[in-house]
């Protein structure tokens, strides 16, 4: 055997193995081996087609990282038709579907797959004898773009494909999307570099795929979700068959395709994703609804562009264009002062929306944002609407820049913005703004919980000066907040009682409602873990608070700080003598007893029916048990009550332990918590 054909043998040993691990890492997200190790055979893989390059071959791993510019994409015509789909946007329509095609196949009752819209491109890929050799644009539904050299760079699209009775030419339909994390890091270096940012996930996802420079295109990760195909496969009788296998072929597949077996199992998996949307690192704008029988699609057939047989649920639009009428300043509890965009009122996921932070003076010059400017607002669930980027195409010249102002407009005190910090801040404590703030966060509901005392009463009692701080709130009486605009003496009497019984509260829920910068749920709850009372805590020098896990110099610079000023010490002992907090009672020798979640983590998935998630929350954490934000090997236990998201499947893909209502009750009745 010459050294030609042992190359070329070893060549072929490379880019199996090489495939095979593409397929784990970007498919099956089951990684087996080390990216070091991983990277490795990519460089034997390299190193030897270099010295052989005329064994390098169209479909080798190697080709993913991008050839040179090209003047123009070719045009490709679709084997068969990439057609549109009619859209629904309610319930009655979805029905309405549903009643055509039982009506038009003469049947009781349909069954349905459901799938999530992807936010995306679509695309098409052609496969012959099992290499991938050709992708497209949807272009017009018959014709589009040849942008071949551009998915070749797509690391979970498949090169070559094997398996059992794959067709000699094969094409398949997917999405072209772009991750949100990657879609920020993306945008992040566009600003750096002072190029045009990208207004949403999708736009940069379909400007990567149509770059005549196919390297550029390969260091943007994009990704792909494979969604159909144009023939009938082998024992394949329905859409969801069909899907199967290619899953078992190596084609990246959304894991969220469920089989309804009626438009009412259709109705709730839409509703469902309403809310869960948010929990995926992808955008989607809506849900697509096939009949699943291949046989009735057939039956069914299409009109002009659009299959009779499916239809996309459209969701409520995540973002808007609207126009920025003006840039305002508020200030919070910590001084802060944050520009605020005020918005030509548009209704977004379902909430009409008119103003929208901009974080900082630096974020309005990084995204060069104008008063007059049209731009893109995003807001998801109950997430605070944000300004992503300018249509700087519709500027018209009456445009002008926003000026941070030198004074505060609450108090009318010197602003100051730190070297080391984007935030300009309003320095005087006494800023009826910040005390306004202040007071708001303490009577919230996470915090202190104090129910009624919302935003109106917080600006009559602090303008009035009945409260100037916190512990003015526990000295109001009844006359005080009759003498109040639309207060009544049933109304009165019920805030005070709140108020009263907010007395006694956790000391976790306290310190957080204290406002301490940096110093947020979980952060108070470890805090009072290891300190057990305000005196032992505001007794701790930097150098203990940074030997306490999870508090870092900068956390425990500004606990430190805030201990440190007269005012602030002078109010804990109003509060004390109120009676308002109290430390932890720990039996000595009994902690274990006490805390027994202490080092378990937990995270709640669904709606629980004997409490809410707050209450489920701050019971863990009261047994020493700690709260965590999302779903990684390190959870302990995810706790599943009805209708749960998304967390659930991942939760089980990684083997952490699910807790069901009864189960997790009782646990926190002394159960077993092993």
């Amino acid at each position: 055997m010459d050294d030609m054909e042992a190359a070329a043998r070893e060549l072929e040993k490379l880019r199996e193995k090489i495939r095979y691990h593409d397929i784990k890492y970007y498919v099956d997200n089951a990684p087996e081996i080390s990216d070091g190790d991983y990277d490795a055979l990519f460089r034997s893989l390299i190193d030897l087609e270099k010295r052989y390059p005329e064994l390098v071959t169209a479909d080798s791993p190697s080709q993913r990282v991008g050839a040179g510019p090209i003047e123009s994409f070719g045009v490709v015509e679709h084997r068969v038709p990439m057609l549109s789909l009619a859209n629904a946007f309610d319930d009655s329509e979805l029905l309405a579907f549903d009643e055509r095609v039982r009506k038009k196949t003469d049947r009781s009752d349909i069954e349905y797959v459901a799938e999530l819209k992807i936010d995306g491109l679509a695309v098409s890929l052609l496969y012959e004898n099992g290499v991938f050799v050709r992708g497209a644009t949807r272009g017009d539904g018959l014709k589009g773009e040849d942008i071949t050299a551009n998915l070749r760079t797509v690391r979970n699209i498949p090169l070559r494909i094997d398996g059992r009775s794959v067709p000699p030419i094969l094409e398949v339909r997917g999405e072209a999307y772009m991750s949100r994390k990657e879609f920020k890091r993306i945008n992040d270096e566009r600003s750096a570099a002072g190029e045009a940012l990208f207004a949403n996930p999708r736009n940069a996802a379909a400007g990567s795929v149509r770059q005549l420079d196919s390297r550029i295109a390969a260091r943007r990760k994009l990704a792909v979700f494979i969604y159909g195909i144009d023939t009938t496969l082998e024992g394949a009788d329905t859409h969801f068959d069909s899907l199967a296998v290619l899953g078992r072929w190596g084609f990246p597949l959304n894991g969220y395709a469920r089989i309804c077996p009626g438009i009412a199992s259709v109705l709730q998996f839409c509703s469902e994703w309403k809310e869960k949307r948010e929990d995926l690192d992808y955008d989607i704008d809506g849900i697509v609804i096939k009949v699943n029988s291949l046989q009735l699609q057939r039956e069914l057939g299409s009109i002009s562009r659009s299959p009779r047989w499916a239809i996309a649920f459209k969701l409520p639009s995540t973002e808007v264009t609207t126009v920025v009428t003006d840039i305002i300043v508020s200030v919070g509890r910590t001084g802060a002062v944050t520009p605020v965009a005020v918005l030509e009122p548009r209704e977004i996921d379902g909430s009409t929306v008119s103003r929208a932070t901009l974080h900082n003076e630096d974020e309005i010059r990084r995204k060069e944002i104008m008063i007059g400017d049209t731009v893109w607002v995003h807001k998801a669930g109950q997430v605070i609407p944000e300004v992503i980027s300018v249509v700087k195409t519709a500027r018209n010249g009456s445009e002008r820049p926003f000026v941070m102002p030198s004074q505060c407009p609450s108090c009318g005190g010197e602003l100051f913005r730190s070297t080391d910090e984007a935030v300009t801040r309003c320095i005087n404590v006494s800023c009826p703004a910040q005390v306004k703030e202040r007071i708001r966060h303490y009577c919230s509901r996470k915090a202190m919980d104090i129910e009624g005392f919302g935003e109106s009463l917080v600006e009559q009692v602090v303008d009035r000066g009945l409260v100037k701080d916190i512990s003015d709130i526990y000295r109001l009486k009844l006359e005080d907040l009759l003498s109040l605009e639309r207060m009544g003496k049933t109304l009165a009497e019920k805030i005070l009682a709140n108020t009263g019984k907010s007395r006694g509260r956790d000391l976790a829920r306290f310190i957080y409602g204290l406002g301490i910068r940096h110093v947020g749920e979980h952060i108070a709850d470890v805090l009072v873990m290891h300190t057990k009372s305000i005196d032992k805590l505001k007794s701790l020098s930097k150098e203990e608070l940074t030997a306490i896990p999870e508090i870092g110099p900068e956390i425990a610079a500004q606990i430190s700080l805030f201990f440190s000023e007269k005012e602030n010490l002078e109010e804990l002992e109003k509060l004390k003598g109120l009676e308002v907090y109290r430390d932890v009672e720990i039996v000595e020798g009994d902690e274990e007893k006490a805390m027994p979640l202490r080092g378990r983590t937990f995270l709640f998935t669904g709606t629980l029916s004997s409490m809410t998630r707050n209450e489920a929350e701050e019971r863990v954490k009261s047994l020493g048990g700690k709260i965590v934000s999302g779903v990684s090997a390190k959870l302990g236990f995810l706790v599943a009550g009805e209708s749960p998201g998304s967390k659930l499947e991942k939760a089980r893909s990684l083997g952490i332990t699910v807790l069901g209502e009864n189960e997790f009750i009782e646990m926190l009745d002394g159960g077993n918590v092993k």
